[in-house]
């Protein structure tokens, strides 16, 4: 997450879950390669989209904007750049980072050439490629259309006729809280208000078909972030151990080489990589101990029940006269056990 701008909003709703905000606009990553986090793959036949980062003139504004507007600034903008004109081909690009449930999401596209079909649109709530939700416009056939995909078989529209100008930028907006789902484009809810409980939460995702060439920015979420077990570890340890200065989890996930923070009594840390110490830690059990100003800090292996090292756990106390690394790690010992009692597996972490 730290190739976007991303912030994890610390207010702390009724059961486990917490306010986040997401954006990924794309700025940081590198020009003509695909952007990190993501899984290139299709529904249908054919190949995998190009998926790409490159320059356009987009709008800075939030209103729709026409080509001849001088409110315009050549930045990174995410490009399906593909042409193959299969019919039952539909490149998606997967975000991998996070499943959403109830959200609002704000997303700028614009369609920008293609012979079989000119689309663009948004899937969610993506189980796998055969399963989820998606909103799509169409400057072709001048529609806006929701469909679901069940087991690879697509539902009939739900959509409006509407114009959709190719090359201008154009704002679809998503609400989805729990059946209900809302769907406006450029600000007026053109679609009927929906109802379906086939999914509830899933990842995220851009989404074409054939061989339309689409761009899109600006992609803006708030949602309600589902709080992981390891989060669960970290708040109830916090109870536990009211004086102590900090608490974090480390480890890698969905196939990340390096481990990164998965949870924290800083919110705000989640999704920060971790440093060699606490590689090691997992690489080979061992233990680190620091100090820093009035703080001692013991990072320490986190077991499953096999006994193998799944994670790292770094815990911030309050140094005291004649603290000492034997006795730092004495005191962190219990906590890092506490943690241990209740993860069965690595999974269990992540849930």
């Amino acid at each position: 997450m730290q190739f976007f701008s991303a912030a994890l909003v610390a207010l702390w709703l009724s059961g486990p879950a917490f306010a986040a905000e997401l954006s990924l606009d794309f700025r940081e990553c590198t020009l003509n390669e695909p952007p990190p986090s993501f899984r290139s793959t299709l529904t249908g036949e054919g190949k995998p989209g190009d998926w790409r980062i490159i320059l356009d003139d987009a709008p800075l504004a939030l209103p729709p904007l026409s080509p001849r507007t001088s409110n315009a600034n050549k930045r990174p903008v995410l490009a399906q750049l593909a042409r193959d004109g299969t019919d039952e081909h539909f490149p998606l690009l997967i975000y991998e980072e996070e499943v959403f449930g109830d959200f609002i999401l704000t997303s700028r596209f614009k369609i920008v050439d293609g012979v079989a079909e000119q689309m663009a649109g948004i899937a969610f709530r993506i189980q796998d490629e055969r399963n989820y939700y998606y909103i799509r416009a169409s400057a072709l056939g001048s529609t806006f259309s929701f469909f679901k995909i069940v087991n690879g078989t697509r539902s009939p529209p739900v959509g409006v006729k509407v114009e959709i100008s190719k090359g201008v930028w154009h704002q679809l907006e998503l609400d989805c809280k729990g059946n209900d789902i809302r769907a406006l484009l450029d600000g007026r809810e053109v679609l009927p208000p929906l109802s379906d409980k086939s999914f509830l939460s899933g990842k995220l995702g851009y989404w074409t078909k054939s061989d339309s060439v689409s761009y899109f920015a600006d992609t803006h979420l708030s949602y309600i972030r589902k709080e992981i077990f390891a989060q669960t570890l970290v708040r109830d340890a916090l109870k536990k151990y009211p004086r102590l200065l900090g608490l974090k989890i480390f480890a890698a996930t969905n196939g990340q080489a390096k481990p990164q923070i998965i949870a924290s009594s800083n919110l705000k840390e989640i999704g920060q990589p971790g440093r060699a110490a606490e590689q090691d830690v997992i690489a080979h059990s061992r233990i680190y101990q620091g100090k820093e100003s009035d703080a001692v800090m013991v990072t320490l292996p986190l077991h499953d029940s096999n006994g193998e090292t799944v994670a790292a756990v770094k815990v911030v106390m309050k140094a005291f006269p004649g603290q000492t690394e034997k006795n730092a790690i004495a005191r962190a010992m219990p906590i890092v056990q506490l943690l241990e009692a209740r993860v069965q597996s690595a999974n269990d972490l992540t849930q």
